[in-house]
């Protein structure tokens, strides 16, 4: 069976979403309902042939020579974290200006967050405040640095090159959060397979999502994926025989694999578009505003469309009532939140502030058409 080409799927006058999976989901529904229909009649739903498939695809789609698929993007984290045996007493150092999942999967391995300001232009971890940040934890001696999570916000990998030299002169080590970037790339690698360990979640929203929770770890390790395997499935062994180590219930079930292996297909063309809509609206916003970082070298997978905007809450305002769909990411820094208050440190972290007061998210999916996007821009530009 193959996979219908792409074709407008709505008139550039109708109604703006700003992610859309039913267009989506019109082009490969026969293949999705097939992949369904499949795991219905073998009745293996966790574990059944389609978690090994997709796992030896995003493999493939990487670079990364072991993959482990597992329940969310959160439990990929979690499991990551537990599996390099950092908990009570551990420092890991996380950028202030991301989604809280971060931060919760860190606090729920028993370790602690430390954070770290990011670069304005990319959104990303600055190297050099975590170099002071690594640096005050040390002197301070409460905590033992163990791990850098550089977060790949909107789409774009962080600099694992500059990041990895420091976490490199501190013994750290270097775990990707790729959320939000999978599809991206840094040189002539993609995510997966640009540091030692990287996690991403397939969240629907995502730009490759399940139609439920799901997430996947990557490594060329074959040691520390054994270690994940096993504690996805409660700890166990690979006879499921015995407990060996502390673990729960992070298993990717069936279902949700059969449904990313068919969207893993058309993966590569929806990135092309999302890049080719980036494009076009860096062209017809550019003399207006602060378009979204460019880096020699990266790849972003444009996840979303990202502006900062000084009368941000205004704009948005003036967005919706013309019908145009935004959303904000993030409106507080993670040390702001109450939650986190508790690992604030003195200072505060200046870009993550003033971030939060003026990022806004334009529509962005492969499906857009150039005239929707004009629109998205006409209105903007009116209400700058």
């Amino acid at each position: 069976m193959t996979t219908e080409p792409l074709r407008p799927v709505t008139a550039d006058d109708a109604p703006i979403a700003f992610i859309d999976l039913k267009a989506q989901q019109l082009r490969i529904r026969d293949r999705i309902e097939a992949r369904l229909m499949a795991v219905l009649d073998h009745g293996q739903y966790i574990n059944g042939p389609e978690i090994a498939e997709l796992e030896a695809a995003l493999c493939e789609f990487t670079g990364a020579t072991e993959c482990v698929g597992v329940a969310s993007g959160t439990d990929s984290l979690i499991i990551a974290i537990m599996g390099e045996g950092i908990g009570a007493g551990d420092a890991v150092f996380i950028p202030g200006f991301t989604y809280n999942a971060t931060a919760n999967a860190v606090l729920l391995a028993g370790a602690t967050p430390v954070f770290v300001d990011v670069k304005p232009g990319t959104f990303n971890m600055n190297a050099a405040d975590l170099a002071m940040k690594i640096e005050a934890v040390r002197e301070e001696g409460k905590l033992v640095p163990r791990m850098v999570i550089p977060v790949d916000l909107f789409g774009l990998p962080a600099d694992y090159t500059a990041i990895g030299k420091v976490a490199d002169a501190y013994g750290l080590t270097v775990f990707g959060d790729a959320a939000q970037s999978f599809g991206g790339a840094m040189g002539n690698a993609r995510v997966g397979a640009l540091c030692e360990i990287t996690s991403t979640s397939f969240f629907p929203g995502k730009a490759l999502g399940a139609y439920g929770e799901a997430g996947a770890l990557f490594t060329t390790d074959h040691d520390k994926a054994e270690i994940w395997r096993s504690i996805r499935w409660h700890g166990t062994d690979a006879a499921r025989a015995e407990s060996v180590r502390v673990g729960f219930n992070g298993r990717l079930d069936s279902m949700q694999a059969g449904v990313l292996l068919e969207k893993l297909a058309i993966f590569p063309e929806e990135l092309e578009l999302r890049a080719k809509h980036a494009a076009y609206y860096d062209a017809r916003l550019g003399e207006y505003l602060n378009l979204p970082a460019r880096e020699e070298g990266f790849q972003s997978s444009w996840g979303y469309y990202t502006i900062t905007v000084p009368s941000r809450d205004k704009v948005r305002d003036a967005l919706g009532a013309a019908k145009i769909p935004t959303a904000i990411y993030y409106r507080q820094a993670l040390h702001q939140m109450a939650a986190f208050t508790p690992y604030a440190r003195e200072g505060g972290l200046p870009i993550c502030e003033a971030l939060a007061g003026e990022v806004l998210a334009l529509p962005m999916h492969p499906y857009l058409t150039e005239g929707q996007i004009d629109r998205v821009c006409d209105e903007l530009i009116k209400a700058l």
